[in-house]
């Protein structure tokens, strides 16, 4: 009866074992990748980037020009109210004020200048005044000396020789004196005209100061000059002007009145993708604010420099795009989903990236008729990559590694030669680029030096102090001395 027992629950044992087995086998043996098909269509090359609507045409609206005089002394100066952004204005209506603390300072100051030149004027005429009430004094009393000595030279006819000759030098004494009072009374005039007209010119000066700075301060009540709905300005670092912002004489943009019949898109698209972008190429345009809208669009504008944004890694490039036709509800500042269409081929085959495999970069996809295919890529998207041969539409691949790939059977060596002169002329194209951006860099360079030795050259005909040399590249002329050979 025990033996009976054993030789059951052994043969349950071996049962189940063979389950385990046959369980695990099966689900092996049942794997099956995902299989997709090569497609022919419509294929197109898309640059995806988020950007940011503006208008085209904007009206500025702005400081006191007259913070940009030259007289006027103001730095920065601080916005003290502005309206709600998206505000409707009519021309005339109020859209700001600035704070005039700083600007009362100022005024405060040239007021106090002003009065001190004042003063410092009239000191002047009454000094000069009282100088050549002086002089004139002293040229009458010359006139007395000359009188007296005339009438003395004329009573010494009965004097002996001796006494006639002295009163006559006495006379000329008296009329050289009084040459000389005549002569340096026109010179104290003119000394004295000097000194007035140069403080009545700083003192001109410090009043236009003062009427200039009061017209800005006049001015610092900020009013829209035409209709439209106000929108904060941008400034260079990305922030919108608000209240607590600064403007100064370099940048008085507060806010802007945008023309909205006529929007962009300011984008900007990563330095790998922009040899891509060019002007001219179409766009889909989406609105986050409104997903069931769509709209159109071309490049208008990419940059030729790159920038490197806050919170941003990797260094990009301005691109603008020109919304086509118009629409009423698009207002600036709303974010766009922008597909830029680098590229479009009217009828191309094409599968998914991942079902392509390389190896020592030949490129080959999986069949499921067991066929390791090497195939010719071309262009790719985000997503799908061009089979240019090796591939008709239809054709089954698989879109993941499948089960024991040693197994499947390689076809397409013809193309191996294809792939090949394909990565030559890629790296040759690459390499003649390379070349091009260092000969634009050597002549940049080239440039820069020649400037540099234009700006060191000796003029013609000088001669370099002792024990110096000139710099290298310049040219100086070496002249003998004359009377001197060679």
């Amino acid at each position: 009866m025990k033996r009976k027992n054993i030789i059951i629950w052994s043969s349950v044992a071996v049962v189940a074992i063979v389950l385990i087995i046959i369980f695990t086998t099966g689900k092996k043996d049942g794997y099956t990748p995902q299989i997709v098909k090569a497609q022919r269509g419509l294929f197109e090359i898309i640059v995806t980037t988020t950007g940011e609507l503006e208008a085209e045409n904007n009206i500025k609206i702005e400081g006191p020009a007259g913070m940009r005089a030259r007289n006027v002394r103001l730095g920065e100066i601080k916005i003290q109210d502005l309206v709600a952004e998206g505000t409707v204005v009519e021309q005339g209506d109020y859209v700001a004020m600035l704070d005039r603390t700083s600007a009362d300072n100022s005024l405060k100051d040239l007021e106090d200048e002003y009065e001190a030149l004042q003063a410092k004027y009239e000191r002047t005429l009454l000094d000069t005044s009282l100088t050549l009430k002086a002089l004139r004094d002293d040229i009458e009393n010359q006139r007395f000396t000359i009188e007296e000595a005339r009438i003395a030279v004329e009573q010494s006819i009965y004097e002996p020789p001796a006494t006639q000759r002295q009163y006559k030098n006495n006379l000329e004494k008296a009329l050289r004196a009084y040459e000389q009072a005549l002569n340096n009374y026109d010179l104290k005039v003119e000394q004295a005209q000097a000194s007035v007209n140069d403080v009545l010119i700083e003192l001109n000066r410090k009043k236009r100061q003062l009427d200039e700075l009061r017209d800005v301060l006049n001015n610092f009540t900020i009013y829209a000059p035409s209709d439209g709905m106000v929108i904060y300005f941008r400034d260079w670092s990305g922030d919108k002007r608000r209240i607590g912002s600064s403007i100064s004489g370099w940048d008085l943009v507060v806010a802007t009145l945008p023309d909205l019949s006529n929007m962009l898109s300011k984008t900007y698209v990563n330095e790998i993708d922009i040899a891509k972008v060019k002007p001219g190429q179409m766009v889909r345009i989406g609105v986050d604010a409104f997903p069931e809208k769509s709209y159109t669009g071309v490049v208008k504008e990419v940059s030729n420099i790159g920038e490197q944004l806050r919170n941003a890694d990797a260094k990009v490039f301005e691109v603008i795009i020109k919304v086509d036709g118009q629409d009423e509800i698009l207002r600036p500042a709303m974010t766009t989903s922008n597909q830029i269409i680098t590229a479009s081929m009217g009828s191309a085959v094409f599968i998914p990236s991942e079902a392509i495999f390389e190896r020592d970069s030949i490129t080959y996809v999986y069949k499921t008729n067991g066929v390791r295919q090497i195939v010719v890529k071309g262009e790719a998207n985000d997503n799908f990559t061009v089979i240019e041969q090796g591939l008709e539409e239809g054709d089954e691949v698989y879109l993941s590694l499948p089960l024991n790939p040693a197994r499947f059977k390689v076809q397409g060596e013809e193309y191996i030669s294809i792939i090949k002169k394909k990565l030559l002329e890629k790296a040759e194209a690459e390499k003649k680029k390379a070349m091009e951006q260092e000969s634009r860099q050597q002549r940049r360079i080239f440039m820069r030096n020649g400037q540099k030795q234009q700006n060191f050259q000796t003029p013609e005909g000088a001669t370099l102090p002792q024990g110096t040399t000139p710099p290298q590249g310049s040219t100086r002329r070496i002249t003998q001395p004359s009377g001197t050979q060679k």
